[in-house]
């Protein structure tokens, strides 16, 4: 591997963990933040965002040789702003450089060229914001801080934190003991990239087996939910459906057992409304504290800790958990309301994502019917309005006939089932959503269940 070379000022590229490379500019770090011992490494501030870090240097590439690369590998939007911030960046330097070189010319003639002026100056911190401010926002800010409120037609509030985690290296993690239930797809990419951000984490799970690689990552072991809870100030959940959930906290060595006044819940499995409000009232009945957090994205989403959290119900609860959302997701969205509020609003999206699939997949086997590329229809259905990485990566998924489970196919129809359902009790009708799950249901019946989501495909061709 080639030597990188860096100074005070250098552009790069920044990979910190999992996530993608981000693109930054070495910088002094504060006076008070000492440099890890036994590590060569820069301080990176990263463009677009307020987040900093020591970088280990094999992490770091140089930012103009590289560029095209990263631009080819990483199409976000919020990673498109920050490259716009650095070509912004470069122009207002290239600007200050040319005035400076014209000032030079003019009183220096005669004399022997000064050395050129480094075009990257230290003190001009406003676009790592991605704005102007007067003055420059630490990352180490708790997340209350950077809350952003939006008010809606229905008078609701809900509250969205700053975007803050797709390269986040500055979380600083609550102290609070964190516990874990439930490590499936979702669960083990939260509980891995919690222990990688420096939270103290037991873990439980069903099958026992699945908490060994956790435990040597750094976790502890709980023996049943009842310990788990009574060992720790916030314990997340994470299972399959609403029964699951159900006996997760009512069962034989429940987390109901483990409750006392003060020790937080936080249910994070999308579930109906019905089933979150039954369990914030037998939580709170102990005297225990209560949020639902259902999350919104997949296990590679999980992995990457780039899931979307919505919250319902303690807002106290919600902001004790803001180093564990940064540390698991994107963004964080907290309903005003009842708890069961973020239920409803997961169950409506996840019912959105569900019938999507379905259509995808319903387009790409009429396409093959009727002698249509489904390689072309891709092509063209990923330069239209509806591109997506969601569309390009389960279609290729489908094309390549590779249905690993990175969302199950039992899941989304057990939402779909729960949305309609919610629908009646409203006296709504959700005819979209009907046909997509009885789609669904057929998958099942042909043994689809604990493939992808993206094998209801095989419903159209058998």
């Amino acid at each position: 591997m080639a030597t990188v070379h860096l100074r005070i000022g250098d552009l790069v590229w920044g990979k910190l963990g999992r996530y993608p490379p981000w693109p930054g500019k070495v910088v002094s770090p504060p006076k008070d933040l000492k440099k890890p011992r036994g590590k060569k490494c820069f301080f990176v501030k990263f463009f677009g965002t307020e987040d900093h870090a020591w970088i280990k240097v094999e992490q770091l590439k140089p930012y103009h040789p590289h560029k095209e690369e990263m631009i080819k590998i990483n199409k976000g939007k919020r990673f498109q702003q920050a490259v716009d911030a650095v070509e912004e960046y470069l122009k207002k330097a290239k600007g200050k450089d040319q005035t400076h070189s014209d000032d030079k010319s003019k009183s220096d003639k005669g004399r022997k060229a000064a050395k050129p002026m480094k075009i990257i100056e230290e003190d001009d911190e406003d676009a790592f914001k991605g704005g102007s401010s007067d003055k420059p926002a630490s990352s180490m800010e708790p997340i209350t801080k950077r809350l952003k409120i939006v008010e809606e037609d229905t008078g609701s509030t809900s509250i969205q934190a700053a975007d803050s985690t797709a390269i986040n290296g500055s979380i600083t993690p609550t102290d609070k003991r964190i516990g874990f239930l439930g490590l499936g797809l979702m669960g083990s990419g939260v509980v891995s990239n919690l222990l990688k951000m420096g939270h103290v984490v037991t873990v439980w799970n069903r099958t026992a087996e699945k908490c060994d690689l956790f435990i040597q990552e750094g976790a502890r072991l709980g023996r049943t939910p009842a310990e788990v809870v009574s060992l720790c100030d916030i314990t997340f959940s994470c299972v399959s459906d609403p029964k699951a959930a159900r006996d997760l906290v009512l069962g034989p060595s429940g987390v109901l057992q483990g409750i006392r006044p003060g020790k937080c819940y936080v249910e994070m499995s999308t579930v109906d409304p019905e089933t979150t409000t039954e369990l914030a009232q037998v939580i709170t009945s102990r005297g225990g504290r209560f949020l639902e957090a259902p999350v919104s994205g997949s296990q590679q989403l999980s992995n990457d800790g780039m899931l979307v959290i919505v919250a319902a119900g303690d807002r106290s609860v919600y902001e004790d958990c803001s180093s564990c959302f940064q540390a698991m997701g994107k963004t964080s969205f907290f309903i005003a309301g009842e708890a069961g509020n973020a239920a409803r609003m997961m169950l409506i999206l996840n019912m959105v994502q569900g019938s999507f699939m379905a259509t995808i997949a319903e387009g790409l086997t009429l396409a093959q019917a009727t002698g249509q590329s489904q390689q072309t229809f891709l092509d063209i259905l990923c330069q239209g309005q509806m591109a997506s990485t969601f569309v390009d990566q389960k279609c290729q998924n489908i094309l390549q006939g590779n249905f690993k489970p990175d969302y199950y196919l039992k899941h989304i129809q057990k939402d779909l089932r729960l949305a309609i359902s919610m629908g009646d009790s409203v006296n709504h009708p959700t005819p979209m959503a009907a046909a997509a799950n009885e789609v669904y249901k057929r998958a099942k019946a042909l043994d689809q269940s604990d493939n992808d989501m993206s094998a209801v495909y095989r419903a159209y061709i058998h």
